[in-house]
């Protein structure tokens, strides 16, 4: 804490440097005379000690800005970690607060980005090996062109497109790119249309809908809802045990459209609830990429909502398994 930091303007603070250093001259001149010192003497010595304390009362006010100064060529060469101090109750305390506040938003998009970097890496480099064992292995004679070695190169070239495909949308929707056509549409015939198409694909896992009322509707763009449902559904049905039952209910709350996918999966621990959207995260790695997931669904759906105006969280399913509830804008 510095001498100056309890005082709330910068305004202030100027004033009382100027009325201290008048006080001092003063009282030091006065002192000199009474000593029997030369005035010239006294003044000079007055002038000195004020200039002093001024120089010391300055420093501290302009201590967060020098610390700025070096904290932004810091950042500037890559290192996000600097912070100044911000004991001031003033604007510059003020200014270093919000440079603070910068800076760790700052690191945090770094730190994004070099995970994206990683990520999107790592996503890449296991379609490709997996493509390049298969083509060296039939280009060497260890295994015929056949029918399964074209299908396993085509599974890849699938997965290889997924995640092209959703780094793009999701590159479009963080730039907001991607215009909303909003309108009212039924809920019912999204959620039959989503659930159709995910049932092409799961065979082993039972879906069940329930949307009451049937005329429920909301306002936004269906299509994009679409989007967001076919998410949550493959993540649902990746994660559902074989025999498993995995539900789509949407119900009216409050002026909401309220919109309820549940699986009977291992569920989502407490601790990581709130980072299941962020990109390319997952719960259990090792099985969510090997079933062919890049982590990029919940990060998209909930760019989707958001635009919208809505509101998606992920929840326990009692007694096991997870419940993403979405909810969107009602029509009127």
């Amino acid at each position: 804490m510095r001498p100056l930091d309890r005082l709330s303007s910068i305004k202030t603070k100027l004033g009382t440097v100027i009325v201290a250093a008048v006080a001092v001259t003063v009282l030091v001149v006065s002192l000199g005379i009474r000593a029997g010192l030369p005035l010239i003497l006294s003044a000079g010595a007055a002038g000195l000690i004020a200039l002093g304390m001024v120089q010391f009362l300055a420093r501290g006010m302009t201590f967060p800005l020098r610390e700025m100064a070096g904290a932004a060529e810091a950042m500037a060469k890559g290192d996000y970690n600097k912070r100044v101090t911000a004991t001031s109750q003033d604007e510059v305390g003020a200014l270093a607060r919000a440079f603070n506040a910068m800076a760790a938003d700052l690191a945090e998009v770094d730190r994004m980005r070099k995970d994206l970097v990683a990520n999107v890496s790592h996503e890449l480099r296991t379609p490709i090996s997996a493509l390049q064992a298969v083509l060296e292995n039939v280009l060497d004679g260890v295994e015929p062109l056949e029918e399964q070695s074209i299908r396993t190169m085509l599974n890849q070239v699938e997965r290889l497109g997924r995640l092209v495909a959703q780094l793009l949308d999701l590159s479009r929707l963080e730039s907001g790119a991607v215009p909303l056509s909003k309108q009212s549409f039924r809920i019912v015939d999204v959620i039959h249309q989503a659930v159709e198409e995910s049932r092409l694909h799961s065979q082993s896992v039972e879906l069940r809908t329930e949307v009451d009322p049937r005329t429920l509707s909301a306002e936004g763009d269906p299509e994009r809802v679409h989007q967001v449902l076919a998410n949550l559904l493959e993540n649902a049905v990746r994660h559902s045990p074989e025999g498993g039952t995995v539900t789509v209910n949407a119900a009216a709350k409050d002026h909401r459209v309220v919109i309820e996918v549940t699986d009977e999966g291992p569920g989502i621990p407490a601790s990581e609830t709130s980072r299941v959207f962020e990109r390319f995260y997952r719960t259990d790695t090792s099985r969510s990429s090997r079933e062919g997931g890049t982590g990029l669904g919940l990060a998209i759906a909930k760019w989707i909502v958001d635009l919208h105006g809505g509101h998606i969280q992920a929840e326990p399913n009692f007694p096991h398994g997870c419940r993403m509830v979405v909810e969107l804008p009602l029509s009127h």
